[in-house]
């Protein structure tokens, strides 16, 4: 099997940096082609999900008269898009050109690039974004700006710091789940306050709206769907690692610490479900070769992880803002960060680590596994992590009441009239 080179911003800068021809020429045909007051373009990174496919339901809803369209990254997603009954078209395509560039409102969840980036120029840009951050992004990390052309240019730097602000000004509003969000947001891309609004993420709606038991089996349904196999009735237990700018995952387990994971599944009836990052670099093979009890969710077989997160009884990570979006569970989080002091000097975060994880974090499988089996017979340890989980989701989420996009629907209305 080819290997397929991992995802860095070294080589995207790079791309970035050879593309700027297409960016001036999107932005002459942005003049001379209008935008049509009823059509609004819909993308995401990953795929069909996020909160990108949130807020398409609502408007679909909500405004039948608008013509809504989906703007896939390949065939996959627009079998996905059939599947869900959504009209797309090929980002990259002609038609995806010409749609991004007709389109009054443009919604994306991670960058320009889930639209076409060249026919932004114009249009109301709306970037939902994709979590809270807790590692630093955008112009607030210097990781940002790697680049393969000439690295060590100073020139080039300088570059890329003026391309990433000024596509940020691109961005007409952009929701965020809290303040503490919203502050981080405003300096990682440079934007006034008015256009980073606190209405909550509306990807984190189904993790609260209606009622939880209709929740958790609804999303037992989909996760055992998406794995392809059946539900065992098993306690699930989510690995989630996040994305190391194409470096290994450093919590891969070892031989040995595969042999006691499963032992722990076993004997507490579980399954530990691995969901690497999309972009992340590792082989889990020794672990799902070992037991049933160790299942891999690629992005292949889920494109977005939210969903099926009311299934989960308790959480593994590292920096991923998952936990963010988990504590509203209120669900024992654990997390495993063996890189911690490397991977903070390499990217930066927003606040101490041990801030975020409550201190509880561990640094080997091993010590995790203790945590993780004391959290099922003492009630003390287990308190402890769903207080925990309990206090990031009050100091991180403004709303827990379901309507979080509605209020972004209600923000764009009203801001588009605003734009006209």
């Amino acid at each position: 099997m080819p290997q397929i080179a991992p995802v860095t911003f070294a080589a995207g800068n790079a791309k970035k940096l050879l593309a700027l021809p297409g960016y001036g020429l999107g932005a002459l045909a942005s003049i001379v082609v209008p935008r049509r007051r009823d059509l609004w373009v819909f993308g995401s990174g990953p795929g069909v999900g996020e909160g990108a496919l949130a807020l398409y339901r609502l408007v679909r809803r909500e405004n039948p008269a608008l013509t809504l369209l989906w703007l896939a990254r390949d065939e996959r997603d627009l079998a996905a898009a059939a599947d869900l009954g959504i009209p797309a078209v090929l980002k990259s395509s002609r038609r995806g050109l010409f749609a991004t560039l007709r389109a009054r409102v443009i919604v994306v969840t991670h960058g320009f690039g889930d639209a076409n980036r060249y026919g932004l120029r114009g249009g109301f840009v709306v970037q939902l974004w994709h979590g809270i951050p807790l590692k630093r992004i955008n112009l607030d990390s210097p990781a940002t700006l790697r680049t393969r052309l000439l690295p060590g240019s100073v020139v080039v730097r300088r570059m890329l710091r003026l391309m990433y602000r000024t596509a940020a000004r691109s961005i007409d509003i952009m929701p965020a789940a809290s303040e503490v969000s919203a502050a981080r947001l405003r300096t990682a891309f440079d934007l006034p306050a008015h256009r980073v609004v606190v209405t909550g993420d509306p990807r984190d709606d189904l993790l609260v709206a209606g009622d939880e038991t209709d929740r958790n089996v609804a999303a037992r349904a989909l996760l055992f769907a998406q794995l392809g196999i059946d539900d065992t009735g098993r306690r699930v237990v989510l690995y989630a690692p996040t994305w190391r700018d194409g470096e290994v995952d450093p919590g891969i387990p070892s031989a040995a610490e595969w042999r006691a994971i499963v032992a722990l599944l076993e004997a507490s009836d579980s399954t530990l479900v691995l969901r690497p990052h999309p972009h992340g670099v590792g082989d889990y093979a020794a672990g799902l070769a070992l037991s049933d009890h160790v299942v891999l969710l690629d992005s292949a077989r889920c494109t977005d992880v939210t969903p099926v997160l009311p299934a989960v009884d308790a959480l593994i990570t590292d920096y991923s803002s998952i936990a963010y979006d988990f504590s509203l569970l209120g669900r024992p989080i654990i997390f495993l960060a063996p890189d911690v002091d490397a991977y903070t000097a390499s990217r930066g975060l927003y606040v101490d680590y041990d801030s975020f994880s409550g201190g509880t974090q561990k640094s080997t499988w091993g010590e995790l596994l203790a945590v993780l089996a004391a959290a099922d017979t003492d009630k003390a340890v287990r308190a402890v992590l769903v207080e925990h989980a309990a206090s990031l989701a009050a100091s991180h989420h403004a709303f827990h009441d379901g309507e979080n996009t509605a209020r972004v629907y209600r923000q764009i209305t009203t801001r588009l009239k605003e734009h006209e």
